[in-house]
Formats: C-alpha cells, sequence, structure tokens
C-alpha cells in the first residue's frame, strides 16, 4: 500500500472519520488488490515493447520496398499504414484497452512517417517544421478524440518540436536564437515535470512529468552551452524577433503551468526567473573576452546557479510530496559537483592527487547524497513534508 494512502488512514482515523476496524480493513482490501494486480506490470511492458517493435518492423518493411513501387503504391501503402492502426485500436477498445491505446499510438507515428513520404512522393517544397506542424494537428485531433496518455505525450513532444523547428528556421544565419529556445525548451520541461500534484494524478500528467524528468538535465546544460559555436559572417537578431521569441518561450510554458497547476503556478514563476539566471550564463551572453566577472560567470556561475536549483527542485519536491523531484534534484546536484570537480579542480592537481580525490569524491560524496536521499524520502513517506 502507498504511504500517501496510509497518511490519509492515519488522518481519518485522528479525525474520527472512521474507526481503527475500517481502516484496517482498507488496508487488507487495497494489500489484496496490489497481490491480484503484481503481474500487470509486465503484461504492460510486453504491449508498450510490443508496440514499438511492430512500429520500427513496419517502417522497415516499408523502407526495404519504397524503391520498387509506383507513386500510387506508395501513397496508397502509406495511407492503408495510417489508417490499420487506428482500426485496430477502434476494434480492440473494449475487448484489451491497453492494446487499443498501443495501435492507436503506433497509428499516430505512422501517421508522422506518412505525412514526410508523402512529401517525398510528390516532390512538395521543402519546410520540414510544416510536417511536424501537420503531424502536431493530426496528434491533437487524435487526444481530443481518445483522451489517451500517449496521444497527450506525443502533442507535448510533437508541438515544442514544430515551434522549435520554426525558430530555427526564422533564425538561420542569426545568432542568438539558440539560447532563447534553450531557456523555452527548460521552462517547458519545467512545466511538464511540475504537472503531478497531491490532488492531480493522471496517466497524462505522468506521461507530462516522465517527459520533463527525462528532458530537465540535458536541456540544463544546453542553456548553458548555447551560444558557443557561430560564424562571425552571422547578424545578430533584430528587436522583433527577440521580442516574439521570448513572449513565447515565457509566455507559453506559463500559461500551461496555470493550466495545470492553477494557483500553485506561482512556483513555476520561481522557476521561470532561474531560468532567466541559467540564461545568463550562456557563453553567449559573455563570449570569451570582457572583464575578470563575464569571463568567470558563464563557468562558475553556471554551478551556483545549477546547485542553487537542485536544491530548490528537493524543497519543491518535499512541499507537494513528489519523489521524482527529490531524486532528480539530489542527482542535479551530484552532476554540479561532479562537473565542477572534472572542470575547475582535476586540472590543476597532479594525476594521482586527481585520481584519489575523484575516488574519495566519488564514495563519499554519493554515500552522502544516498543517504540524505534516502531520508527525505522517508520523511515523505511518514507525512512530514
Amino acid at each position: 500500500m502507498s504511504g500517501r494512502l496510509e497518511k490519509y488512514l492515519e488522518s481519518w482515523t485522528r479525525s474520527g472519520i472512521i474507526d481503527n476496524a475500517i481502516a484496517e480493513r482498507i488496508r487488507q482490501f487495497e494489500a489484496k488488490e496490489e497481490t491480484a494486480h503484481g503481474l500487470r506490470w509486465p503484461v504492460l511492458l510486453a504491449i508498450a515493447f510490443g508496440g514499438l517493435l511492430l512500429c520500427a518492423g513496419v517502417l522497415l518493411f516499408v523502407a526495404a520496398h519504397w524503391d520498387t513501387l509506383s507513386p500510387g503504391h506508395r501513397f496508397g501503402l502509406v495511407l492503408a499504414m495510417v489508417a490499420l492502426f487506428h482500426v485496430a485500436g477502434a476494434i480492440s477498445t473494449s475487448r484489451f484497452p491497453p492494446l487499443s491505446t498501443a495501435f492507436h499510438a503506433v497509428g499516430t507515428i505512422s501517421l508522422g512517417a506518412g505525412i514526410f513520404l508523402a512529401g517525398q512522393i510528390f516532390h512538395l517544397q521543402e519546410h520540414w517544421p510544416g510536417g511536424v506542424m501537420l503531424w502536431a494537428i493530426g496528434a491533437v485531433a487524435a487526444w481530443g478524440l481518445l483522451r489517451d496518455w500517449t496521444q497527450a505525450a506525443l502533442v507535448a513532444i510533437l508541438v515544442p518540436v514544430w515551434l522549435g523547428g520554426e525558430w530555427v528556421e526564422a533564425t538561420q544565419m542569426h545568432y542568438g536564437g539558440d539560447i532563447i529556445l534553450a531557456e523555452g525548451l527548460l521552462l517547458l520541461a519545467i512545466t511538464y515535470l511540475s504537472a503531478v500534484m497531491p490532488d492531480r494524478e493522471s496517466s497524462t500528467r505522468k506521461a507530462l512529468m516522465w517527459i520533463g524528468g527525462v528532458a530537465l538535465i540535458p536541456l540544463t546544460v544546453l542553456t548553458a552551452l548555447s551560444g558557443t559555436y557561430h560564424y562571425r559572417s552571422w547578424q545578430p537578431l533584430s528587436e522583433a524577433l527577440q521580442a516574439t521569441g521570448w513572449i513565447v518561450a515565457l509566455a507559453v510554458p506559463l500559461a500551461l503551468s496555470w493550466l495545470l497547476r492553477k494557483k500553485a503556478a506561482w512556483i513555476n514563476g520561481v522557476a521561470a526567473l532561474w531560468v532567466i539566471v541559467l540564461g545568463t550564463t550562456s557563453l553567449e551572453r559573455h563570449g570569451y573576452s570582457g572583464s575578470l566577472f563575464s569571463r568567470m560567470w558563464p563557468e562558475l556561475g553556471f554551478y551556483l546557479v545549477t546547485a542553487a536549483g537542485s536544491v530548490a527542485l528537493v524543497g519543491w519536491g518535499l512541499r507537494e510530496a513528489r519523489r521524482e523531484r527529490i531524486n532528480l534534484g539530489i542527482a542535479g546536484f551530484a552532476l554540479t559537483i561532479l562537473g565542477f570537480y572534472f572542470s575547475s579542480v582535476m586540472d590543476k592537481l597532479g594525476r594521482s592527487a586527481s585520481l584519489i580525490g575523484l575516488g574519495v569524491l566519488f564514495l563519499l560524496g554519493g554515500w552522502l547524497l544516498e543517504k540524505t536521499r534516502r531520508r527525505l524520502v522517508a520523511r515523505l513517506q511518514r507525512g512530514d513534508s
């Protein structure tokens, strides 16, 4: 039985809503339910893995026979590939809903392949963000009809990819656009991560949480590294384009956080300020010359800001009883310390001393961080957040 339910039972018992006998019956019932559904996750894992293999196999089959087909046969195959999986999903809806969800997800993924293959068949004008836009529209329509978490996850991925692609195309041969894109995606990842709240835990919100959690650390590094390379012939972005980019990069994630979290979205506003401060460590803002502060801040500032953000993420997890935020915060803090050691400490020591220091850092630091993580997670389970 989950620690959260146990916390609720204790609270209800203390308040006199239920007595100890009813609480014990609820515990026994939940224990039986967990035992009865104990093998459910292997089945779901097999369905998910089977859906991925099916999608990959279909795409490989089409690619192997593509050159031997006429344009008409190619287009017919594309249409059949998209329709077949959605029809199979509709048929299996009442019989086995998880299988139906997998079929519909494969169908929407096949839609993207079909859009780009259709563009190749008819030699349409090349603008790859437009193809992603059509794919995203299809995913939005599928989510509107089905309300499946897989369709919501595809929308959550495809819409940012489309907007990011349009931004990349609009800022070609200019510098200053990648930092805007990186900060916008990072803030969106934080919004996804915070989608699950104590009183709001749906499959769609959990899918958003996973997407945000996976993307958070890579996008943090990308934000600091943005602007590392550009040609001298490139021109800066116009003021109008910069204003448009910043408005979209900040307003869209914050608006989504308000839709998902309502009044609790003020914490996402604080996170937006952290993202902006993190962006000041970007090499694009400072370059390799200038004052001593402007040369040191991109390196030292990055570690200070990420360490502070990791601690804040742990605190956020404690506030809303979310274990994944605590784990991500601890992991982010550990990576910050490790990155600082490699970049600023290791090269100043001898070979043997640097290896000894690295070993001590891994052993002692890893033990302390894991001990801290377990204590914080146990605090959540006791309901002391």
